[in-house]
């Protein structure tokens, strides 16, 4: 184009440097602007629009602002646009509050953000949780007769959703059609997912119904969203059911929807159907990825079919996939689980020759194992190495560590971690206490346990089940003083 003659117009020019942009060749977008003024033309305001986006793009958004300057002195004056596209940088950034008080800044000097303005801004508030400013931001913009749309409200509704708030995102739900604005797949996606991970079916259940009623047909999503709650509450008939229904409407399930069915195999322990969803799923041409492969990995190793599941860890080697450490993590427990203690060192070992950092999980799953198989010597070298590296030992681990001390009946040990809890600054939890309490009562030690019991109580916290009983077990002998009760569950 630039070697016609003619030159071709500033138009097509920038037409295709859009489209070039669109494709995510951002740079080269940078490097053919360099090049098309060397040849004389002078760039539009729309052609600076699509460089300051590819500057964004390129986490150069203070290059995108200095483009700003060049606008000017080119005689045109920045637009929405222009504005909008900085907005986005901004966002893209993390720099949530620049982006507000650009949008401030437009609007003081006369520019109307428009719903594109509104949404970056509204997406970039939802994804750093801020919710309520998001909320704040639609109600400012109401005042002014903005006109919103389906999408904004829909990024707030998911967001409230993620953050918990299933009956805020509901009102916000009714609000938006109470105004006319109807709900499209994605509004309705993310109602159902939220009253899903709650448990709330008949909700979600007439929510289905209306959406279906009001012509707006769940999605590959919708459906997804569906047989994985219903796999995880293990109501596998059903959800196998709306599988099917969806085949039947001609909604072709995705490697999601595959893997929420395997998942949902395997924590039924049907390790068989688990399998053929997995055959179904490369027949219908998806490819496995580690996480398909590590739902099956773990599903054999619950099932203590360590060998299936080793031969699965080989398989997914074999096609050039880098095992993680949640793969290593999943088979190491796997082996401490059939009692092949020293083959899950090993593989902890091999683990770290690969390059694979073990996380606290990792540690979790060691010291478990170890402690489990009583061989507490090397639960103890292992914990001291922790401390050692200066690895954040967090409270689940110092209570297996308590457990394992418990269990070899070394109650000085015990008590001494237990103590020590308090000056790392990682003070125990309930179970920290139940367990050294329950362990205190069944080796008759009625004192300490009175004492921990107090304490524990003393922080908030409450005995369990199991405690409770030991402790009402020994009070109907008159074992222990009568005023322990007031220490122990009201209920029950």
């Amino acid at each position: 184009m630039l070697h016609m003659h003619p030159l071709p117009s500033i138009v097509d020019l920038t037409q295709l440097l859009g489209a070039v942009a669109r494709m995510k060749h951002y740079s080269v977008v940078v490097a053919l602007i360099k090049r098309m003024e060397s040849f004389g033309i002078t760039p539009n305001v729309y052609t600076l629009n699509v460089l300051i986006n590819c500057y964004c793009y390129l986490n150069r958004v203070n290059f995108g602002f200095s483009i700003i300057a060049t606008i000017l002195k080119l005689g045109y004056q920045p637009n929405c646009i222009t504005l909008t596209t900085l907005v986005k940088g901004l966002c893209l950034r993390g720099n949530i509050a620049g982006a507000v008080r650009l949008v401030e800044e437009m609007e003081n000097k006369g520019y109307e953000p428009d719903v594109i303005t509104c949404g970056t801004i509204v997406n970039g508030l939802c994804k750093i949780g801020q919710t309520g400013v998001a909320i704040r931001l639609l109600r400012k913009f109401e005042k002014r007769n903005f006109a919103q749309n389906v999408v904004l409200y829909s990024m707030i509704i998911d967001s409230l959703c993620k953050d918990r708030l299933v009956t805020e995102a509901l009102n916000l739900f009714s609000e938006m059609m109470s105004k006319g604005i109807q709900p499209d797949v994605v509004t309705y996606s993310c109602v159902i997912q939220g009253l899903c991970n709650f448990g709330r079916w008949r909700e979600a259940s007439t929510l289905l119904n209306e959406m279906v009623q009001r012509k707006v047909m769940p999605d590959v999503q919708t459906f997804s969203i569906l047989v994985d709650t219903l796999c995880k509450e293990g109501m596998l008939t059903e959800a196998k059911e709306i599988f099917d229904v969806m085949i039947q409407r001609g909604i072709e399930p995705d490697k999601v929807t595959y893997n929420s069915l395997i998942d949902g195999y395997c924590l039924q322990n049907q390790m068989d159907e688990a399998v053929k969803a997995f055959n179904m799923m490369v027949e219908k041409g998806f490819s496995p990825d580690m996480f398909s492969y590590n739902i099956l990995i773990n599903g054999y190793c619950k099932s203590k079919k360590i060998d299936e599941a080793m031969r699965l860890f080989h398989e997914m080697s074999n096609k050039g996939m880098i095992p993680d450490v949640v793969n290593y993590n999943t088979l190491i427990g796997g082996f401490f689980r059939v009692g092949r203690v020293q083959t899950a060192l090993e593989l902890f070992n091999t683990m770290r020759a690969c390059g694979q950092h073990p996380d606290r999980q990792t540690h979790a799953i060691l010291l478990d194992g170890v402690c489990k198989n009583r061989r507490i010597a090397e639960a103890v070298a292992l914990f001291q190495e922790m401390e050692d590296k200066m690895l954040d030992c967090d409270i689940v681990i110092y209570t297996i560590m308590v457990k394992g001390f418990c269990k070899e009946e070394l109650i000085d040990e015990a008590i001494e971690l237990l103590e020590k809890m308090e000056g790392n600054g990682c003070s125990p939890n309930e179970h920290t206490y139940n367990t050294l309490i329950q362990w205190l009562l069944q080796h008759g030690d009625t004192t300490k346990a009175m004492k921990y019991l107090k304490m524990m109580v003393d922080k908030g916290f409450s005995a369990n089940a199991t405690t409770a009983a030991l402790f009402i077990d020994l009070l109907s002998s008159n074992q222990v003083d009568e005023n322990i009760r007031e220490l122990l569950p009201k209920s029950g």
